[in-house]
């Protein structure tokens, strides 16, 4: 369990994305040695802002955390979170996910860096480019006004455009660098076709917000052409910079596809 310091207390709600209740079983035994509540509760509809929506209407206290299924936290985790949102009195803190393999990866994946994510100085006031729900703490008062915080017609992004919104409505979000989680990896990540088509439904999905506009469409064209003539000089470089530039050449045309209605990925996730 995780150190408060006898700051606070928490609960834990856990929203099994899933129709036939696949993690019943395991949260079921996990509550009945847990020292705290735990919450078991099914969004059947696979959507992984309805998930969150639901944890959110669920939710009780003060303060919603979250954090990812395939992630596991450092036990100082949520007291960074919370002290860092006290200390400076704003109305939510972020924190770093960092890689966790659970085999050693290809050399080109490591060099590639594909799953390491920045982390910043503690304090940072964040932009919302750097707003992710995989590690982040924030009072429950900013969601008042939010039937639907987190929107379902997103299939990816849909914590960064929450994290968008929210910075627009006047809302602080500080980092915090001690508040430390990991994200497990399993070899399927670093499968090519993985990251290529995550990297096309990324794309598609970023056509979708309200603010692109024509100089998005010239910047995305631009690149992928670049990229396809960059590619073959690249593959001598490097096979991790032929990947690097492969996963930006897919970000590009799916967002391209998705502006002219085709849909480049037709599963609502990729996750293998």
């Amino acid at each position: 369990m995780v150190d408060t310091g006898g700051l606070f207390t928490y609960s834990i709600i856990v929203v099994d994305n899933d129709d036939s209740r696949s993690a019943e079983q395991v949260v079921t035994t996990f509550a009945k040695s847990a020292p705290i509540e735990v919450q078991y509760l099914v969004e059947p509809r696979q959507n992984i802002s309805r998930a969150r929506n639901m944890a959110v209407r669920n939710g009780h206290g003060e303060f919603l955390a979250f954090i990812d299924d395939d992630e596991f936290p450092t036990k100082q985790w949520l007291r960074s979170l919370f002290t860092e949102c006290e200390k400076r009195n704003v109305d939510g803190v972020l924190g770093p996910v960092k890689p966790y393999y659970e085999s050693n990866p290809p050399k080109w994946v490591l060099v590639g860096r594909f799953y390491d994510r920045p982390s910043y100085a503690t304090g940072l006031v964040i932009d919302g480019s750097k707003g992710r729900t995989g590690n982040v703490l924030f009072r429950i008062s900013i969601l008042d006004a939010d039937d639907e915080p987190f929107r379902p017609e997103l299939r990816t992004g849909e914590d960064q455009e929450f994290f968008h919104r929210k910075i627009a409505e006047g809302y602080v979000f500080t980092w915090c660098h001690e508040a430390m989680a990991y994200e497990w990896v399993p070899p399927s990540r670093w499968n090519r076709s993985f990251m290529l088509r995550r990297a096309l439904l990324r794309g598609a999905v970023a056509a979708l917000r309200p603010t692109v506009g024509i100089h998005d469409v010239f910047k995305s064209l631009v690149a992928a052409l670049a990229y396809i003539v960059l590619l073959p000089f690249a593959l001598l470089l490097s096979h991790s910079k032929f990947m690097k530039m492969s996963v930006s050449l897919c970000d590009h045309i799916g967002k391209l596809l998705a502006l002219v209605g085709i849909n480049p990925i037709a599963d609502p996730y990729v996750t293998e």
